[in-house]
């Protein structure tokens, strides 16, 4: 079973659980993972880290204590220790799930996602601050090149794939993807729906990738619509080394497009 456990003001906490070992994933506070393990009566299995922010990491050594496996973490990142970095291509066994480590750096240097792998209807992916429903995470320590990339492997992904991110901005998001297409029937329809969900309490993640990649402007930055109202930004300012004209044309509409939002 997979549960988002909120912390602090906006942060999720992703649990999967078999009904008797729990894994979290970036678990920036302890409180709500204790809280969760004692009433459900899970022991705490492992924890998957996908990158070095306080909010995904703060809570590792106050769960020590009732830690039962691994700490799992991106190799190239500073992780509370001990642990066990990770690399591109690496993959991770847990409750009878298999999850491949993918680089997609961009918000921070050495940033990791987990997607899992083999037959599943709905396979999982547990993205951190990469990948937002309607946004991308700021560029902190990448380039807009790198966040370009980790996005184009993310969305090579099966359309089907939940997307695990780890941060309650949908709507603050999907009211930016509003801007950039104001006529995207699709942004209009989501943020109705999510509005209903926050109303009443619940979260509007997971997503899926078929989704994202109809009201998301980052992974649309090839779209018509949205290569316009990334030039109305600014985009042909940009530049970088991409090696084909394509391809850069797309890291000038997302550099537009995250600048854009970063003071929207």
């Amino acid at each position: 079973m997979l549960t988002p456990l909120p912390a602090f003001s906006d942060n999720y906490i992703w649990m999967l659980h078999d009904g008797l070992t729990a894994w979290v994933v970036d678990p920036g506070d302890a409180a709500p993972v204790l809280a969760a393990l004692q009433s459900q009566g899970l022991a705490l299995g492992g924890i998957l880290v996908t990158h070095h922010h306080a909010d995904h990491v703060g809570g590792i050594q106050a769960l020590r204590h009732v830690l039962r496996g691994p700490v799992f973490g991106p190799a190239r990142e500073r992780i509370p220790g001990p642990f066990t970095p990770l690399h591109d291509g690496d993959v991770v066994e847990l409750l009878g799930l298999s999850f491949r480590v993918i680089d997609v750096p961009g918000h921070t240097a050495g940033h990791i996602a987990y997607a899992q792998q083999g037959v599943a209807p709905d396979p999982l992916l547990f993205c951190g601050d990469t990948l937002f429903s309607a946004g991308c995470g700021r560029l902190f320590e990448g380039t807009p090149a790198q966040m370009s990339h980790s996005l184009a492997r993310l969305d090579a992904l099966p359309a089907a794939t939940r997307v695990c991110c780890t941060h309650e901005y949908t709507l603050s998001n999907l009211k930016f993807a509003a801007a950039v297409e104001p006529d995207n029937i699709d942004v209009l329809n989501h943020t109705r729906h999510c509005q209903a969900l926050r109303q009443n309490g619940q979260p509007t993640l997971p997503s899926s990738l078929a989704l994202e990649r109809r009201i998301n402007p980052f992974l649309r930055c090839s779209e018509a619509t949205v290569v316009a109202a990334a030039r109305r930004q600014g985009a042909n300012n940009y530049s970088d080394n991409a090696s084909d004209n394509d391809s850069g044309e797309a890291v000038a509409v997302l550099a537009a497009l995250r600048e854009w939002k970063n003071r929207f």
